[in-house]
């Protein structure tokens, strides 16, 4: 026989190899019966050979039985021993199958007996049933019992001779065949069922790993009601020992068991019971959250079940609902403060002014840090958010039922009293607030003073609405800080009037520029040697088509809040460009640019492209710059600067002596002029002070290397006190005439000044005496 591997599983073969060391004890009885059996066929034919037979068959049946008793205790475990333990079984069970095929054919051709025939016979038949029964497990034994018992019994009845026994011993051999088939069938019958049964088993084991690795607990429930499968976690989760314990329970019971251990309150308990019930029973999705002892969360799931009442699902949620609670916090909180934010507090506010009696008198107050942009731009914004906070803290120690506080955005803290007595109630609880808020306090080493201004708007609940209030309270705000800063207003309706007036005017602003309606004068700058013009500034200035003029004081301003005074500053450089070309090559044009200008390269640009376009010579341009555009970012605004130098224009630094004037700029940037502003000039003729300062600059200023011009010049005696003491390169002002038109310039051009005017041709030209044609805006 070959020896190689059965095509089997291994894990089978061995256990096929097992079942032939079973059920040892009917080898005895059997050995026993064929022992019998020899004996009563010797006391028939008296023939000696059936005592051998009698004691052979005997110790054949004995000697198998101890061979089997042998293989049962080995506890065959693997293939080797399989192996070895069927070849001992084959070797003992084929010498007492060839036994009893001797016997048969002793009995019926060598020493033929009537009676010993019979129970030769009968030996074999009752051999051949337990072949199959007993040695399905191994194809080899089946094959050679079969051929031992049946070969010698066929060989006989041939040997023996008629046609009847030939016939009969003829058909014993297809015999062999058939017990191989059956034990073949047995066999493939048993060892698909021991496969599926593995592959069961290993499903099983698959699903309870599954089952018990999830994190999340899992109750299944019958058509009964109660727990028929459940996880490790779910017995965790729920205080059992173990799985065993959850099933046969009700989910009343699972439930009522966390009520007990102190884990659920006994409402939650039975609110959660009705739904999930509910949900097992109708086949519905739905999600319970149940909130256990030490603010922990469980969210259970119920699923659909097909032939059971469904799936109970649950996990711990703790950090989600944590999660989720920050971001809600977050959504309606300000981060830096605390306080409700502006979404927040106007839901809040709301739903305060929803209810209660609608005839009472409820109030709305804003305030706002004072110059707050300043100490972000000079100290930065941690020190900033550093004052916010502080003035946070002493605005929620006013928050109560009635009294709601927020941070609106930016340095803007609303406040919303909920019930007010009297215009007076609300003045004095909005100025005990703006008491509190005074004061200095301490940020990063920084000894700053809070300083605020605000408004405040007072109705009745009925007729007013959140979003109308604040309106209302800004506008009040605005005003105080027209009037100063440093205090707060109540709401007029006068002031809604004036917002109303302000926005049109912006509107109206708007379209000019867009339009290009607005118009571009000039007003001479004078050489204080020959008193002639050399130059002219460009103005800007706007006729309304229903209020006539409007001042540049405010209009530029405006213009500014807008976000639209570049749009203008281009409209006048090109303008002032295109006119200056058709003058005399002597005179050059100054035009202001804005701060806002300078906050990218694009200033440089736009210069060149107005020269370019009206066909300037450069240096017949001149810009000025303010002292504030130099405070946004002084390394880049130098380098802009540089670059316009190095288009041929020339820069002059504008309003010197005013704001956050410094003498620093004189020597560290590109200049060429310095025009010192007209404030300097208000007591000269009688403050010798004031002549020594001024003649001060414009001396410092010359040996630096820099032309000086005198703003704001009004009368002859600054004119004459200018020309005899200070003496700077050139003078400008309301004393020489009111702004021209491009036109105006050209012709006057040629002319010398003197105490009339500029003289006209053919005729002196009287000077105007209007006092808006004062410089008294620039663009």
């Amino acid at each position: 026989m070959k020896n190689s591997r059965p095509r089997i599983p291994e894990d089978v073969y061995v256990g096929f190899v097992r079942s032939l060391f079973n059920d040892a004890e009917v080898l005895l009885i059997g050995g026993a019966c064929h022992f019998l059996i020899a004996i009563l066929v010797y006391t028939s034919s008296r023939e000696p050979i059936y005592l051998w037979f009698a004691v052979v068959l005997f110790f054949a049946g004995v000697f198998r039985y101890y061979n089997i008793l042998q293989g049962k205790k080995a506890e065959i475990a693997n293939y080797e021993q399989a192996r070895r333990w069927e070849w001992s079984y084959l070797c003992t069970g084929t010498f007492q199958a060839l036994a009893m095929g001797l016997f048969s054919f002793t009995a019926i051709y060598y020493k033929p007996d009537p009676f010993g025939e019979i129970g030769s016979v009968a030996v074999v038949l009752g051999s051949t049933i337990t072949i199959v029964g007993r040695n399905y497990g191994s194809s080899r034994m089946v094959m050679l019992q079969s051929t031992a018992i049946v070969v010698p019994m066929a060989v006989a009845m041939i040997m023996r001779g008629g046609y009847q026994l030939v016939i009969l011993g003829l058909y014993l051999i297809p015999f062999i065949f058939v017990l191989k088939k059956m034990s073949k069938t047995v066999q493939t019958v048993l060892f698909d069922a021991i496969i599926q049964g593995n592959r069961s088993r290993l499903l099983a084991h698959r699903f309870d790993r599954a089952l018990n690795t999830m994190s999340h607990g899992l109750v299944m429930f019958g058509t009964d009601g109660k727990v028929v499968v459940a996880n490790a976690r779910a017995a965790e989760t729920m205080g059992f020992a173990s799985v065993d314990q959850l099933v046969g329970r009700t989910l009343r019971a699972l439930l009522m068991r966390g009520v007990a251990g102190g884990l659920l309150d006994i409402k939650e308990a039975r609110h959660a019971e009705k739904l999930l019930t509910d949900a097992l029973r109708e086949g519905r999705d739905r999600k319970v959250l149940l909130k256990l002892a030490g603010q922990r969360y469980l969210e259970f799931s119920a699923r659909e079940g097909r032939d059971e009442l469904g799936v109970l699902i649950f996990e711990e949620v703790t950090q989600r609902v944590e999660a989720e609670e920050r971001i809600r916090y977050m959504a309606r909180y300000d981060s830096l403060t605390g306080l409700p934010n502006r979404a927040h507090f106007h839901d809040v506010v709301a739903e305060l002014m929803e209810g209660g009696d609608p005839n009472r008198l409820c109030g709305l107050a804003v305030f706002d840090l004072d110059d707050f942009k300043s100490i972000n731009d000079s100290l930065g914004h941690p020190v900033g958010d550093g004052l916010i906070y502080a003035a946070a803290e002493r605005l929620a120690q006013f928050e109560d039922d009635e009294v709601k506080v927020s941070r609106f955005g930016g340095d803007e803290f609303m406040i919303f009293f909920n019930r007010v007595e009297s215009e007076e109630d609300l003045s004095q609880r909005i100025a005990h607030i703006a008491d509190s808020l005074k004061g200095e306090v301490d940020v990063a080493g920084h000894m700053l003073r809070i300083q605020t201004s605000g408004g405040a708007v007072l109705g009745p609940v009925r007729d007013n609405h959140i979003d109308a209030m604040i309106v209302k309270a800004d506008l009040a705000l605005y005003k105080a800080k027209e009037q100063g800063k440093n205090g707060w207003r109540l709401f007029e309706a006068e002031m809604d009037a004036a917002f109303r007036n302000r926005q049109t005017m912006k509107a109206d602003l708007r379209n000019a520029v867009e339009s290009r309606s607005l118009r571009v004068v000039f007003q001479p700058i004078v050489d204080l040697r020959t008193m002639q013009i050399s130059s002219c500034e460009a103005l800007c200035r706007w006729d309304h088509p229903e209020l006539g003029p409007i001042s540049p004081a405010i209009f530029i301003p405006l213009a500014e809040e807008m976000g639209i005074i570049s749009d203008i500053s281009t409209l006048v450089l090109e303008a002032a460009c295109q006119e200056c070309v058709q003058w005399p090559e002597h005179l050059g044009v100054s035009v202001n640019l804005s701060a806002k200008d300078f906050y990218s390269g694009s200033v440089v640009q736009k210069v060149r492209n107005a020269v370019q376009k009206a066909q300037l010579a450069a240096h017949r341009l001149e810009i000025e710059v303010t002292e504030t555009t130099l405070l946004y970012d002084q390394i880049s605004t130098r380098g802009y600067l540089q670059e316009l130098k190095q288009l041929g224009v020339s820069i002059a630094l504008d309003d010197f002596g005013t704001g956050y004037s410094s003498l620093s700029y004189l020597h560290r940037l590109p200049l060429d002029k310095v025009k010192i502003d007209g404030s300097f000039l208000v007591d000269v003729t009688n403050n010798e002070r004031s002549l020594r300062l001024l003649t001060g600059v414009v001396e410092l200023s010359r040996n630096l290397g820099l032309a000086v011009t005198v703003e704001g010049v009004e009368t002859f005696a600054q004119l004459k006190i200018l020309a005899s003491s200070v003496q700077p390169e050139f003078v400008q002002g309301f004393l020489f005439g009111s702004a021209l038109t491009a036109s105006g310039i050209r012709t006057m051009s040629a002319h010398t000044w003197s105490p009339s005017g500029f003289a006209a041709p053919g005729a002196p030209q009287r000077r105007s005496s209007k006092p808006g044609d004062r410089k008294d805006a620039n663009v």
